[in-house]
């Protein structure tokens, strides 16, 4: 390491009693809370993940609360914030918490890692704030740090490379303070090292700093080529009937899993949408003709989505697989419902076609 490692926390430290940020979860060493906000955190910037701790707080204010709601209420909060597995992980873990640990969280890093959805990250986080015993960090902003402090110039995400930070992350960890230097580090990637244009002049660390000797700091750290993002296409049918229209719950395991949709399928390389559309249908123990009824683009993390709608006024049964929950509601009632992005790009043209009135606004 080409300075003390142990000249970092107080550089840090300083800096962080002047200029950390003010935020819901922090003053507070409540490890309920401090695990939620990390959770939340993961792969979601701060201002989008406040009002959403916000609602959860309120509605689950222990982990008591949380283990004891169903799946459905967590995932129902958790709409609209991305990567839905952490939710299903929330729930668990907290289940795990309560059965297994009396409704305390545990302390130690094996343990801690041993929930759902905590990794060794989380863990060291939630140990140094909610516990104020060192843990180590090695998030997206702290490995940004890291890498233009020691002018990292290999790919950070390469096994031999991400042991390297973590040894030099152990190494610059304090003792002492634990709480505030977790906190400072990740607010110094957050603020002033950000992906593009870091705000070296007011870094604390600037002085250390190999990437900004070398003049690297806008370059660092590496960013991976850019993969293709494949493109899928489905087609999903909007049923009505009386005003209402069927939705069914994806299955809680998998992608999305636990939220609503309108009944879809996937469109095969070759096949065409409207003889998808109709096969569906009849799936459903419906007959009609589905007509078209637009076009949704939509991007997800690893794919992005053509979805083609096709809408049909039917007068029968729907037919349900046995084991998947369905609804039929109002396209009033849809905007309440945990629908995923996707299908509720959809929403705005139902709720503009269905008239407003106390019949339409009613619970079935």
């Amino acid at each position: 390491m080409p300075f003390d490692p142990e000249s970092v926390a107080p550089l840090l430290l300083d800096w962080y009693g002047r200029e950390g940020r003010e935020l819901p979860w922090r003053g507070t060493r409540d490890p309920y809370r401090v695990w939620l906000s990390e959770i939340m955190l993961q792969q979601t910037g701060v201002a989008t993940v406040i009002p959403y701790y916000q609602r959860f707080l309120e509605r689950f204010p222990t982990v008591l609360d949380l283990a004891a709601a169903e799946l459905d209420a967590a995932i129902e909060l958790w709409a609209g914030l991305g990567y839905y597995s952490r939710a299903r992980n929330l729930h668990a873990a907290a289940r795990k918490v309560t059965a297994e640990h009396g409704g305390r969280f545990p302390e130690t890093l094996e343990a801690l890692q041993a929930l759902p959805g905590v990794g060794r990250s989380t863990a060291g986080a939630i140990r140094a704030i909610a516990f104020d015993r060192p843990g180590v960090i090695l998030d997206g902003n702290v490995r940004r740090v890291l890498c233009r402090l020691l002018a990292v110039t290999d790919d950070p995400r390469a096994t031999a490379t991400e042991k390297e930070l973590w040894r030099w992350a152990e190494a610059l960890t304090p003792e002492n303070r634990s709480h505030d230097y977790a906190q400072a580090i990740m607010d110094l990637g957050a603020t002033l090292c950000t992906p593009r244009r870091p705000d070296c002049p007011r870094c604390p660390l600037a002085g250390l700093c190999r990437a900004k000797a070398l003049g690297l700091e806008d370059e660092l750290p590496r960013r991976a080529a850019r993969k293709s993002v494949p493109t899928r296409m489905q087609v999903a049918l909007l049923l009505e009937r009386d005003g209402r229209f069927l939705v069914r719950q994806r299955p809680f395991s998998g992608m999305l899993g636990g939220l609503w949709e309108f009944p879809a399928s996937d469109v095969a390389e070759g096949q065409l949408p409207l003889v998808v559309a109709r096969r569906l249908l009849a799936d459903l123990g419906l007959a009609g003709e589905p007509t078209e009824a637009g076009r949704v683009r939509h991007v997800y993390s690893h794919f992005k989505l053509d979805l083609r709608l096709y809408r049909a006024a039917v007068t029968d049964e729907f037919a349900v697989a046995e084991g998947v929950a369905s609804r039929r509601l109002t396209a009033v009632e849809l905007a309440d419902l945990p629908l995923h992005g996707a299908h509720k790009k959809v929403l705005s043209d139902l709720i503009q076609s269905q008239p407003s009135t106390p019949e339409s606004r009613s619970r079935p």
